[in-house]
């Protein structure tokens, strides 16, 4: 008798064969789908890099303009208030930059610090002494700066969330999805 019988054998390899297939189907996927979840990280990271230069001028133009403007004392406070906000989402996103609840509350919190941003630059506007002084005009030229560079910063992470999106989407990858526990990302 033959210790190799090829007629059960074969069954057999071609289970394996199967199995190891899917197998480095589902570790390539899982790969694939890691690194757009750090693609949307890194693109975070540069969000989160224009966030902190726009509150590091935000920040002493507001101790700056607290006598000058003390007649507007509500306004400067209620910017304040809605950047310490901003601030505070801004945190919850980076711990979980893929999170939809944690973009989602960073992006009303911008929101909200658009009105009183734009009102105190106006404010600012008004008061020409203040718009030309040498301690303030480099914190507006810098925030100024950001607004741009925030927007595109924005653009590449949905271009990166709309990838990562697209992949966890398609079929069969989807199938993966309640296995690792991967869900869409907010597009912000």
């Amino acid at each position: 008798m033959d210790l190799l019988d090829w007629d059960t054998l074969r069954p057999w390899l071609l289970r394996m064969a199967v199995l190891a297939v899917l197998l480095f189907w589902v570790v390539g996927a899982y790969n694939r789908l890691m690194r757009l979840r750090q693609a949307l990280a890194q693109a975070w990271g540069q969000i989160d890099e224009q966030l902190t230069r726009r509150a590091a001028a935000l920040e002493p133009l507001l101790a700056q303009l607290q006598e000058p403007m003390a007649s507007e004392a509500t306004t400067l406070a209620a910017l304040a208030a809605a950047l310490d906000k901003q601030q505070a989402a801004a945190r919850a996103a980076r711990a979980r930059p893929a999170s939809a609840v944690a973009l989602q509350a960073w992006v009303v919190a911008e929101g909200e610090l658009a009105s009183p941003l734009a009102r105190l630059s106006a404010l600012v506007e008004q008061h020409a002494e203040l718009a030309q002084s040498e301690s303030i005009r480099p914190l507006r030229t810098a925030l100024a700066e950001v607004t741009p560079n925030l927007a595109y910063a924005r653009q590449t992470y949905t271009a990166a969330a709309d990838t990562y999106n697209t992949a966890i989407e398609e079929f069969p990858t989807r199938l993966l999805m309640p296995v690792f526990r991967f869900r869409a990302a907010a597009r912000v």
